[in-house]
């Protein structure tokens, strides 16, 4: 056989496997979905560069990525905003890094998980570093880096099997082997995490239907939340406040604004935030000595009432309606800078 028929064949063969196998997924209930990594965060992070003062920046953990929708934001304020929440993660290291390394001087909304803003102020810190690793990829991307994610794009957007959303079971070549039982091996403690939230381009999130919709898939996500959770010690209370102060400080000099969000949790996850860290001694602590709008979920008849599937977060419905009333309180208060009167 000539090297042009083998070369041929092998490229056929390539196709039909490939097709063979998104053909197989897609019939699981995958589909194709953005990966949200440090590659489409610095993305985002490089339109800051170019803001207006009128313009928003959503900083935060999940439940900022998660409940605020960016369509129904604009629809009522004017404004799209820039969604630069990082799940599982302290907000102080981004809005630590718009304060020093920009001119920016709009607004900001910081999401305030408690237990996570109020984590710790130490680098080395989980919470910390979830945060502080996409800010160092952002400013050492190379341009290969840049490139690999530009071509990945269009490979995402269209294959479900280099997805991990929708199936109970995900994808990943790591959790297809830890699905294989080998005599008696120990099995990690950790119950299995599975992605449960689709994403665009801009980083707009919405949770998937399977985690809203069904009860087996949400309790394996609250499985996650407890074993990590239930471990959780005193919050650093003193040392935040004091760190996210001299920030705001700086940046309300030059002109800039700040709101403060506490958005909505329920069963264990808004026992246990009730528990480790009191609303009394956090949230209200943080704003008497801030001294900038803050939105605290049960203060509105509109924001108290939603319920999260999984403890922690909104679904994709509920959370167009969050958006949309916050974003009315926030525009009646005259909280946003491009609204504010003179």
């Amino acid at each position: 056989m000539k090297l042009e028929q083998t070369l041929i064949i092998s490229i056929c063969l390539g196709i039909i496997g490939l097709i063979t196998w998104e053909v197989y997924w897609r019939s699981e209930g995958f589909y194709p979905t953005l990966d949200d990594n440090e590659a489409l965060w610095s993305v985002q992070r490089n339109r800051v560069e170019n803001l207006s003062d009128d313009d928003v920046i959503l900083t935060g953990s999940s439940r900022v990525l998660f409940n605020i929708q960016l369509n129904e934001w604009e629809e009522v304020t004017g404004r799209r905003p820039v969604q630069l929440a990082i799940p599982g993660s302290s907000p102080l290291p981004v809005f630590h890094d718009i304060v020093e390394k920009t001119d920016f001087k709009g607004t900001v909304l910081v999401g305030v998980t408690t237990t996570l803003f109020f984590s710790s102020t130490n680098p080395k810190h989980e919470e910390w570093e979830s945060s502080q690793s996409k800010i160092n990829y952002f400013y050492k991307r190379t341009y290969a880096q840049r490139l690999n994610h530009f071509l990945s794009l269009p490979l995402q957007q269209n294959l479900a099997f280099i997805s991990d959303v929708s199936g109970i079971d995900g994808i990943k070549l790591k959790e297809l082997i830890n699905k294989i039982k080998l005599g008696n091996r120990v099995e990690d403690k950790m119950p299995p995490f599975h992605e449960f939230k689709d994403t665009d381009i801009e980083r707009n999130s919405k949770m998937t239907l399977i985690a809203s919709q069904d009860t087996a898939y949400a309790n394996t996500i609250k499985k996650v939340w407890k074993f990590f959770d239930e471990k959780l010690g005193p919050r650093e209370k003193d040392s935040t406040i004091a760190y996210f102060l001299k920030d705001l400080k700086k940046f309300e000099a030059r002109g800039g604004n700040v709101i403060l969000l506490r958005n909505p949790s329920t069963g264990f996850y808004k026992e246990l935030e009730s528990k480790i860290t009191p609303r009394a001694e956090f949230w209200d602590e943080l704003i008497k000595q801030s001294k900038v709008k803050g939105y605290h979920y049960d203060d509105y008849e509109q924001l108290r009432y939603f319920d999260c599937p999984e403890w922690s977060h909104l679904s994709a419905i509920d959370a167009a309606k969050f958006t949309t009333e916050l974003a009315k309180i926030i525009k009646q208060d005259g909280a946003l800078t491009n609204l504010k009167t003179n």
